[in-house]
């Protein structure tokens, strides 16, 4: 015999699950709307109240409420009410006018809005603009770039990388390749202070440059070790020593993959001539302007991060070195780099992005 309070049936609909969805993993959602999303999300997958709250650490009379609130008023319910206390003084329209211009127009002599330029516009205080920008998730000041391949084949690439990523082929390694190229060397001008109790590390902003070196890499994918090789110049000639260092220290019983960009010496003729005298060597290039598709490019980034951005190289001697150690440092405490979401998802990403690229009337 059924014991308990019923619990309400709660159906998502396609809109609903994917604002949910954003709402549980955008950065700038107010946290306790994000976790209110992923408790509705979790129920609405077929759990019960006390499964979802042993998840989140919660109690089985929070998730009821928020289950039963989403039932009756669908996304609004997860919204935070008004609270008691004084009268608002900001009419809707003050907020109506301040949505319309900071969306619609830009102020005269500057690029965007600011809070006080828009007070003074619309006769408000400075803190009640940044009130109502706060409450409808407006940040005039911040900016961000996009870049969208114009490959013709980019959803075949893009399934093709992928499906390398989330099941590499058999008796084969797959390695992506990629050169960083121009290194500078750079050594400040004036010594460095080091960090103390209550101050951190200062540095001059110029430096002296001495020299440059560019980097061949080749990340494994499977293991996250990094085969390596450092040269003055970044030609054909340079790559192709490369690919005969990977051939090198690949055994010949298998195959292997490498996953390239669209760079000019990679598609030479000397390049296409020693791929033909290696039948075990299959390039899959990525599509143009994604090379974010290429994992070796999170372990550049690692290597800026980590040596490179802070470090002091008074010669190219020294930055070699500098990398030669970062290498070795990765490949005896390799990691291999997680891929998690499939072609599938990229491509709906991408789809929804021109989506609103679209809507906006460009």
């Amino acid at each position: 015999m059924r014991t308990g309070r019923p619990k309400a049936e709660l159906m998502l609909t396609t809109d609903e699950r994917q604002t949910l969805e954003q709402w549980a993993r955008r950065p700038k959602t107010a946290q306790a709307v994000a976790r209110r999303a992923r408790l509705v999300l979790a129920c609405a997958d077929g759990k019960t109240n006390h499964a979802v709250a042993t998840e989140f650490g919660t109690t089985g009379q929070t998730v009821g409420r928020w289950r039963r609130r989403f039932v009756e008023r669908r996304v609004d319910g997860l919204l935070d009410e008004p609270r008691p206390g004084t009268s608002r003084r900001t009419s809707d329209g003050d907020v109506e006018r301040v949505l319309a211009l900071t969306l619609e127009k830009t102020p005269q002599a500057a690029t965007h809005w600011s809070s006080r330029a828009m007070a003074e516009v619309c006769g408000l205080s400075q803190s009640t603009v940044s009130r109502i920008w706060r409450a409808f998730g407006l940040q005039p000041h911040r900016t961000e770039t996009f870049k969208l391949s114009q490959d013709p084949l980019f959803i075949e690439k893009v399934r093709d990388i992928v499906g390398l990523y989330l099941n590499p082929p058999d008796k084969a390694l797959v390695l992506c390749v990629d050169e960083k190229a121009q290194i500078q060397a750079l050594d400040r001008t004036q010594p460095l202070l080091p960090m103390r109790p209550g101050q951190v590390e200062r540095r001059t902003h110029d430096y002296r440059r001495h020299g440059t070196t560019s980097l061949f890499a080749a990340l494994n994918v499977k293991t996250g070790q990094v085969i390596g090789q450092l040269h003055q110049r970044q030609r054909t000639r340079e790559f192709r020593k490369f690919l005969d260092t990977i051939a090198a220290n690949v055994p010949a019983q298998l195959d292997v993959h490498l996953i390239l960009d669209n760079y000019g010496t990679h598609k030479t003729a000397l390049i296409r001539r020693w791929l033909l005298k290696r039948p075990r060597f299959h390039v899959h290039f990525t599509p143009t302007s994604a090379s974010w598709l290429n994992l070796v490019e999170r372990w550049f980034a690692l290597l800026t991060e980590k040596q490179l951005r802070r470090g002091v190289h008074r010669s190219t001697q020294a930055l070699r070195a500098a990398i030669r150690a970062y290498i070795a440092h990765t490949n005896d405490h390799s990691k291999p780099f997680v891929w998690t979401k499939t072609a599938d998802e990229i491509l709906a990403n991408v789809a929804r992005f021109c989506h609103r690229i679209s809507d906006s009337g460009h």
